[in-house]
């Protein structure tokens, strides 16, 4: 039977290996963890280290941390081949400049989603949402 020093060892591996793969600073990504009936939710956040702000990457729901884990660093692996490409440009109330975020995403309202992720949507006027060409 493991530990739960084993599930934390784990579970921080496995958070290393998402961060490597996206290629990302490790101030610039965050893991929420939640409980939502009886499973594990976990939220990946990125923050935008230019405009200070945080976006959601993508939800998992797990059994428990690891199992979240494992299906984000799954996510993470293949998320490119399986997701949209949308840019949207927007600006944060009371700002004057225009911000463009780049988002994957199942659709036009889950981009969106990952925009607002966490943030009164009164407080971000959007401008445009494009789907971006496939390269």
């Amino acid at each position: 039977m493991e530990t739960s020093g084993d599930i934390h060892v784990e579970a921080a591996r496995i958070q290393r290996e998402i961060k490597s793969h996206l290629g990302l600073r490790s101030n610039a990504l965050m893991f929420e963890y939640g409980n939502m009936e009886g499973k594990v939710k976990l939220d990946l956040i990125t923050i935008n280290p230019r405009h200070n702000q945080s976006f959601l990457f993508h939800s998992v729901m797990g059994f428990d941390k690891v199992d979240a884990l494992q299906k984000m660093l799954e996510y993470v692996k293949h998320y490119k081949e399986k997701e949209s490409s949308y840019t949207i440009q927007w600006i944060a109330k009371g700002d004057k400049e225009l911000n463009t975020s780049y988002f994957r995403a199942s659709g036009v309202y889950d981009a969106l989603d990952k925009l607002y992720y966490g943030r009164d949507s009164n407080t971000i006027t959007v401008f445009s949402v494009v789907l971006n060409p496939v390269a």
